[in-house]
C-alpha cells in the first residue's frame, strides 16, 4: 500500500504506461500486413504467426510469470519484461527475413505474457482499497495502446516509406516506460516477499469438467478476437477497400471495446443474468461477421464485433468467479481458463492464414468465425450456472 500522494502518482503512471505496451506488438501488424507479405514473400500461414505467436506466449508463459514475480519481485519482473517488449519491437527496424520478424514476435510475446498477470498483482499490492478504479486504468491503457497501433502504423509506414519503422516505432512506448519502472523498482522493488509456498498455492482444476468448458469458451472467444485483430484489414483490402480505410476499421474494432465494459457493469446491475449478456454479445459478433461476409456497412460490422468482443472478454473473466466459492479457487480457475484459452486462441490467426492460402479467399475463413460464434453460444448455455442467471449478489461483482 502506498503512503503518500507522490508515490501513488508514480504507481499509477507505472501501471498505465506498462499496460500501454501490451498490444502494439500485435495490433501494429495487421494494418500493414500486406506490405510485409509482399516485401518478405510471406504466405498467409507464415504471416499469421506474427499475431499467433504473442498470443501463444500469453498462454504458455503466463503461469511462469507468477513464479518469476515471487522470485524476483513483481516490480523487477515487469521492468525486465518491458525491456523484452522494447527489444523485440526495436529489432523490427532491422528485419530483412520472415524468420527474423517472427523472432521479434517471440521476444515481445514473452514480455507481454509476463506483464499481463503481474499487473493484477501490482494493483492488489499498491491499491488494495481502490481495485476497480485501477482495473479501469489498466484496461483503458491496454485499449488505447491497441487503438493507437491500429490507426498510426499505416501513417508511420507511409511517412517513412518503411514498414520496418512503422513496426519498430512502437518500441518507443517501452523505452519511455523504463525510467518510470526503474524508479518504482528502486523505491519498492526491494520490499517484495517470498513467503508464498507451494503448499499455499491452489492447484489448477485440471480434472474438473466445468473448468475445461470455461477454458474452451475462453479459447473460442480469444480465437475469434485475435483472428479479427490479425486479419480484419487484409480481409477488407481483399474486398477492394484502401489500406487506410481497412486500418480505420481495426481502430473502430479496438476503440468500441472501451465503453463495452462500462456498459456491461450497468446492464448487470439491472439484469443480473450472465447468460442474457453472453448471448447478446455473441449475437453482436454474429451479426457483425455476417455483415463482413456480405460486404455490407464495414464500419458497423467492426463496431458490432468490437463491442461484442469487449463484453465477452469481461464476462469471461467473471465466469470463474461465479463458478467458485473462494478467492483461491477463483484464481486457479482463472489461471487455467486464460492459460489454456490463449493457447487455443493462438490457433485462430494461423487457421485464417491457412484457409486463405488454400482457397485464395477469406470467405470460408469468415464463415469459420461465424461457426465458432455459434458454438460459443451453445457453450454459454451449458456453462453458465443456474444461480448466476438470477442471483443479484453476483451482479455486484466488479467486471474487470
Amino acid at each position: 500500500m502506498l503512503g503518500n500522494k507522490s508515490a501513488g502518482i508514480l504507481a499509477v503512471m507505472g501501471l498505465f504506461i506498462a499496460a500501454l505496451n501490451l498490444r502494439p506488438a500485435i495490433n501494429s501488424i495487421a494494418p500493414i500486413l500486406e506490405s510485409i507479405r509482399l516485401d518478405l514473400g510471406m504466405n498467409a500461414s507464415a504471416a499469421s504467426l506474427l499475431t499467433a505467436i504473442p498470443v501463444l506466449c500469453m498462454g504458455v508463459f503466463s503461469p511462469l510469470a507468477a513464479k518469476l514475480g515471487t522470485r524476483w519481485g513483481i516490480e523487477k519482473t515487469i521492468m525486465w519484461s518491458l525491456v523484452l517488449i522494447g527489444a523485440g519491437l526495436v529489432l523490427r527496424w532491422f528485419t530483412d527475413s520472415p524468420f527474423f520478424l517472427i523472432l521479434t514476435a517471440v521476444l515481445a510475446g514473452i514480455g507481454i505474457a509476463s506483464i499481463g498477470p503481474l499487473l493484477s498483482g501490482f494493483i492488489k499490492r499498491y491499491f488494495p482499497s481502490n481495485v476497480p478504479s485501477m482495473i479501469a486504468v489498466y484496461t483503458m491503457a491496454l485499449t488505447i495502446g491497441a487503438a493507437l497501433a491500429s490507426v498510426l502504423s499505416v501513417p508511420l509506414q507511409t511517412k517513412t516509406d518503411s514498414w520496418q519503422i512503422g513496426l519498430a516505432a512502437w518500441g518507443a512506448l517501452a523505452i519511455l516506460a523504463l525510467p518510470v519502472w526503474l524508479r518504482i523498482v528502486g523505491k519498492y522493488g526491494v520490499h517484495h516477499t517470498r513467503s508464498t509456498s507451494s503448499s499455499q498455492m491452489t492447484r489448477l482444476p485440471w480434472k474438473n469438467k466445468n473448468a475445461w468448458l470455461l477454458t474452451l469458451h475462453f479459447g473460442l472467444m480469444a480465437m475469434g478476437f485475435y483472428s479479427i485483430t490479425a486479419w480484419l484489414p487484409p480481409i477488407m483490402q481483399s474486398m477492394g477497400y484502401s489500406k487506410l480505410y481497412a486500418g480505420t476499421l481495426l481502430t473502430i474494432f479496438a476503440v468500441v471495446q472501451i465503453p463495452a465494459g462500462l456498459v456491461l457493469k450497468t446492464l448487470l446491475k439491472r439484469f443480473p443474468s450472465r447468460l442474457i449478456w453472453l448471448l447478446a454479445a455473441s449475437t453482436l459478433e454474429f451479426i457483425g461477421l455476417i455483415l463482413v461476409l456480405l460486404n455490407l456497412l464495414p464500419w458497423l460490422a467492426a463496431a458490432l464485433i468490437g463491442f461484442g468482443a469487449g463484453m465477452l472478454f469481461a464476462l469471461s473473466l467473471l465466469l470463474p468467479i461465479d463458478a467458485t466459492s473462494n478467492a483461491e479457487d477463483a484464481a486457479s480457475w482463472a489461471a487455467m481458463t486464460q492459460s489454456g484459452g490463449y493457447i487455443i486462441g493462438s490457433a485462430g490467426p494461423i487457421l485464417i492464414g491457412w484457409v486463405n492460402d488454400a482457397t485464395q479467399s477469406f470467405s470460408l475463413a469468415v464463415i469459420g468465425l461465424i461457426v465458432i460464434t455459434v458454438i460459443m453460444s451453445v457453450l454459454q448455455v451449458i456453462i453458465v450456472p443456474k444461480k448466476a442467471w438470477k442471483n443479484k449478489e453476483l451482479a455486484a461483482v466488479k467486471i474487470q
